[in-house]
């Protein structure tokens, strides 16, 4: 089950209309920080991202399966079931299969979220994808990133707020008047 933060995280994302990727990866996040503080393990850094999809999936994130070739059948089964799952209230998980997958993961390692494996992980995926879609995606963020910007930046506040002289005051004319008397 996936924290508060990281649901309201996610539904922020999805406010703010930020893509179904976007918002998945808050759940991809929290994997990778419970691999990192020692909650659990993970064999690699691909079985924490999937990990952390299948639980968007799960959470009502309307992240799409993979395309047909790109991931196994077996996958992209298990992506469309969780995709199923979201879209209906979630029911009691087992309690004897919950705690056989977490006793799974912690004999796993914690190597899987480390900085290089995971840039590592990050360069070959990128690079699979070729110079054209990884532009596309750069402009996309800068766009998004701008709007977000503007959004926070509200122009009803002031920078600073105005000085007002106070009545009991003199300024530099005044006393300059009062002299010359």
């Amino acid at each position: 089950m996936p924290e508060e933060k990281t649901l309201e995280r996610a539904h922020r994302d999805e406010e703010e209309g930020k893509a179904p990727s976007t918002q998945a990866g808050e759940f991809v996040r929290e994997e990778i920080d419970h691999v990192r503080e020692g909650k659990h393990g993970a064999r690699s850094t691909k079985q924490a991202i999937a990990i952390g999809l299948s639980k968007a999936r799960r959470a009502g994130v309307k992240l799409g399966a993979p395309k047909k070739g790109t991931q196994s059948t077996a996958v992209r089964k298990r992506a469309t079931r969780d995709l199923r799952k979201g879209a209906r209230p979630a029911k009691a998980t087992s309690r004897t299969r919950s705690r056989a997958t977490e006793r799974a993961l912690k004999r796993e390692g914690h190597g899987a979220a480390s900085k290089a494996s995971l840039s590592r992980q990050a360069r070959t995926s990128a690079s699979k994808r070729g110079a054209t879609a990884r532009k596309a995606a750069g402009r996309k963020a800068a766009s998004t990133r701008k709007a977000t910007a503007k959004r926070k930046a509200s122009p009803t506040r002031k920078a600073s707020p105005t000085r007002k002289a106070s009545p009991t005051r003199k300024t530099t004319a005044t006393r300059k008047r009062s002299r010359a008397r």
